[in-house]
């Protein structure tokens, strides 16, 4: 899915696999009331502005996203980080079949979702995790794609400001180009930039 998708009917649309279960998941987003959008290339749903949860699906598994998933009670475990030691807030829950997919355990977290919202709590980042500053040419390209991003995330946001670095310190549109397509590699690899010089 490398186009701009502009609706999530569009992303629906463009799945070869995992479009039923998308489609069931996202009536049971919809029917708690928020408010559908596109981001990173795939659905994602507000409440007053804020990213509550979103949608994805992948070769292996589709889930939903909770934004701040690590404020949830999560008593039967449904939930997982996939950065542990890296995310405090993001939280997945993974979707192997469509019977796996349950209305009212998946509806009741998002409502504490909401709430969590409502109330003022939520996980700030530090100023040890201050946000990465992304090149526009980077920033579009993973929009473009979810896939690329969930690979993103799997970085540090040290790896990921010295990818942004690398882009944004070439002097030439062409340089710039040339270096994206080398972080684009590295993502796909889940290499570092520097780690062939590592030992």
């Amino acid at each position: 899915m490398s186009s701009k998708l502009t609706s999530v009917d569009e992303y629906i649309g463009h799945l070869q696999i995992w479009r039923e279960e998308v489609t069931l998941l996202r009536e049971i987003v919809l029917s708690t009331g928020l408010t559908e959008t596109i981001k990173w290339g795939g659905p994602c749903y507000q409440w007053q502005q804020n990213n509550v949860v979103g949608l994805a699906a992948f070769k292996s598994y589709t889930g939903i996203w909770f934004f701040q998933g690590g404020l949830l009670d999560d008593k039967q475990q449904f939930l997982m980080n996939a950065q542990e030691g890296k995310t405090k807030a993001m939280r997945q829950w993974r979707f192997f079949s469509k019977n796996e997919i349950l209305n009212a355990p998946i509806r009741e977290y998002i409502f504490e979702s909401i709430e969590n919202f409502r109330i003022g709590k939520k996980i700030v980042a530090t100023a040890k995790d201050k946000v990465v500053i992304l090149p526009q040419l980077l920033q579009s390209t993973l929009d473009a794609d979810a896939g690329l991003y969930e690979k993103w995330l799997l970085f540090s946001p040290s790896s990921q400001r010295e990818f942004a670095e690398y882009i944004s310190e070439a002097k030439r549109d062409t340089t710039r180009k040339d270096r994206l397509q080398k972080v684009l590699e590295l993502i796909g690899e889940n290499k570092n930039l520097h780690d062939k010089y590592k030992k």
